[in-house]
């Protein structure tokens, strides 16, 4: 039978975004105390899915039984076809008799056992996208939650809060609120990990200053070998979107090394309705997962974040030191090791044991196609350190890879305050950027928002990168031609805006109003967002202040202190292969030019007004009888 358009029935309860991330955090409250933020995260999102799942599969059971009953059907007729796993497509799953919410709610005792029945059971039930997902996410774990008793208890808070969130397709205000919610969760959980929230989790406008940058497309082969919770993997897939493409007609791919985040990316991407992305557990590295007959797959467009200079990204153990404690880890064998790495990866220099950076950059390289672009957040040491490390960069510039170098400020991501770098690289470059790179410091003052802990990029930042990037040429930058490209930028920005308010409403059709409402307000903020962005970015071309008026006198105009283009001869000769960014890029503004004659006529009229004031101070001690 086909699938009728879902109707909201009167009464629901319609959520909001604001409430649904507070009543979600909630359940954060419950285990406080008892375990780490990092590593309840995986629990409080299984069951946020086991929720969502079940009210669903709740709707969806109620729909085929009353399209039954209306084709004739008596209702225990119906109810019986409502058990029939093949009736549930389009985005529900089937939820097999004991491992609905009801079903746990009514347990009596042992409810960590139920849970971890349930999900096993779910994930059994729809093996094609969630085979290993739930499973691993166990409840029933006296060492984490406490004896059973405690654990119980606990177990029924959970299921009590959860119970009181409706997460149907007809409570939620937006239809893809639900994406958001778990999105905010994720970053709420890296805000809580420290060090641990970097690995899992890039702040959202990074993400999507990278993405702006490679412009994925419609039959693009998309992947991330450092995919943590998959953020840039769904940025791609909402980009492609956004720009008209058809989410079917992409292939996103990513691989993950830690099991339980990897299982989080597989969720993340469900939510946000890229149910056929390939997300693979292992170490990119030691076991890259994406190869065919010993040969790496090769991708369109390679994003990444990986680890900051990991040390232990070559997997060999150290030796033994004194005391029967770890030792060194021997730098002979690991350069025996990746020089036969059967991949091939490492022909430009096997990176040092202690910093792992360019072992992913290198990956990155490989898998990129012949016209490939590799977008990667790399700390600032990989510009500039020696060793191997300047091997490996020499030869990528050699190859001319390099297309644009930018500096971010500092404290943008979770677990560390050090600022990193965006390098874009690029094996098609347009030929009138080849022998070219492109840098950009966009870390001084008033480049960015600055945070109480943590700082963060604007629209207006994000806007004044991309333009930049987009206009840079053979002849360098030009105010005009950056200009151009920010409206040119704002326009598809703002486009996007209104595709995306524009499927929300065909999504929310037979909804109630309020829901409809709620979009357009969302997408008016959104507008009115980007003309501010817009409007900010012209005034800082001009060298004017944040209200528009007329700022500081300035030898330098804003661009020529934000960014600039070298050639590869410049980046060779005189810099020896250095891509540091200070090297290229001056931010600051540079001592005013002194006007010689101008303070010489100043100094004669002071010269004067000294003699002058020395006259008639002796005038007047000879009035008093002294003489000079």
């Amino acid at each position: 039978m086909p699938e009728p358009k879902t109707k909201a029935a009167p009464g629901h309860r319609i959520v909001t975004r604001d409430e649904l991330n507070r009543l979600l955090w909630g359940a954060a409250d419950i285990l406080r105390g008892t375990v780490d933020a990092g590593d309840f995260k995986n629990h409080i999102l299984a069951l946020m899915f086991l929720k969502r799942l079940s009210d669903v599969f709740k709707e969806r059971r109620g729909d085929i039984i009353d399209e039954w009953v209306r084709a004739g059907k008596t209702r225990e007729e119906a109810e019986k076809i409502a058990e029939d796993p093949d009736e549930y497509t389009s985005g529900s799953y089937y939820l097999p008799e004991g491992a609905r919410w009801d079903d746990l709610m009514a347990v009596g005792e042992n409810r960590a056992e139920a849970i971890d029945k349930a999900l096993h059971a779910i994930e059994e039930h729809n093996a094609q996208y969630l085979e290993g997902v739930l499973a691993g996410v166990r409840f029933n774990d006296e060492r984490r939650f406490g004896d059973v008793q405690t654990m119980d208890a606990m177990m029924q808070r959970l299921l009590t809060h959860f119970g009181s969130i409706p997460l149907g397709s007809r409570n939620l205000a937006e239809p893809d609120v639900l994406g958001n919610a778990y999105e905010y969760l994720i970053e709420r959980f890296a805000e809580g990990s420290g060090k641990k929230g970097g690995e899992f989790y890039t702040p959202r406008m990074v993400v999507r200053l990278i993405v702006q940058l490679l412009k994925p497309a419609e039959g693009m082969r998309i992947h991330d070998p450092t995919c943590g919770s998959g953020g840039m993997l769904i940025e791609c897939g909402h980009y492609v979107v956004d720009h008209g493409g058809d989410p079917r007609n992409i292939t996103l791919t990513g691989q993950e090394k830690n099991y339980g985040t990897w299982s989080i990316a597989k969720l993340n991407m469900l939510l946000h309705n890229f149910p056929d992305t390939d997300i693979r557990a292992g170490d990119t590295i030691g076991r890259p997962r994406f190869e065919t007959a010993g040969v790496l797959d090769v991708f369109d467009r390679v994003i990444a974040n990986p680890p900051f200079s990991l040390k232990e990204w070559h997997g060999v153990t150290p030796k033994e030191g004194k005391d029967g404690k770890p030792g060194k880890v021997d730098s002979k064998e690991v350069q025996e090791k990746f020089k036969a790495d059967p991949f091939h990866r490492f022909t430009r220099g096997v990176p040092p044991t202690t910093k792992g950076d360019t072992a992913f950059l290198q990956h990155m390289v490989e898998v990129a196609g012949d016209h490939g672009m590799v977008g990667v957040v790399m700390p600032h040491g990989v510009l500039f350190r020696g060793g191997s490390e300047a091997k490996v960069r020499k030869a990528l510039l050699e190859e001319d890879l390099f297309e644009a170098v930018i500096g971010l400020p500092e404290k943008l991501f979770f677990g560390t305050g050090i600022p990193a770098s965006v390098l874009i690289l690029n094996k098609n470059k347009p030929k009138e950027r080849q022998g070219k790179v492109l840098f950009i410091d966009a870390s001084p003052d008033g480049l960015y928002h600055e945070g109480k802990n943590r700082n963060y990029l604007r629209q207006e930042d994000l806007l004044r990168i991309t333009a930049v990037f987009n206009s840079w040429n053979a002849d360098g930058l030009a105010e005009e031609s950056v200009a151009s490209a920010a409206d040119a930028t704002a326009d598809s920005w703002l486009a996007a805006i209104d595709a995306h308010e524009a499927r929300q409403l065909a999504a929310a059709e037979g909804q109630p109003e309020e829901i409809a409402d709620r979009i357009r307000d969302e997408a008016t903020r959104g507008r009115t967002e980007l003309d501010e962005a817009r409007r900010q970015v012209g005034y800082w071309l001009g060298g004017l202040t944040r209200e528009g008026t007329e700022g500081p006198a300035m030898q330098r105009m804003p661009l020529k202190k934000f960014a600039t283009v070298a050639t590869l001869a410049e980046i060779a000769e005189e810099n020896d292969y250095n891509l540091n960014i200070s090297r290229y890029v001056d931010s600051s503004e540079p001592p005013p030019r002194l006007d010689v004659q101008a303070e010489l006529v100043k100094l004669r009229e002071l010269e004067q007004l000294r003699n002058e004031a020395e006259q008639r101070m002796n005038r007047l001690l000879e009035e008093v009888g002294y003489v000079v």
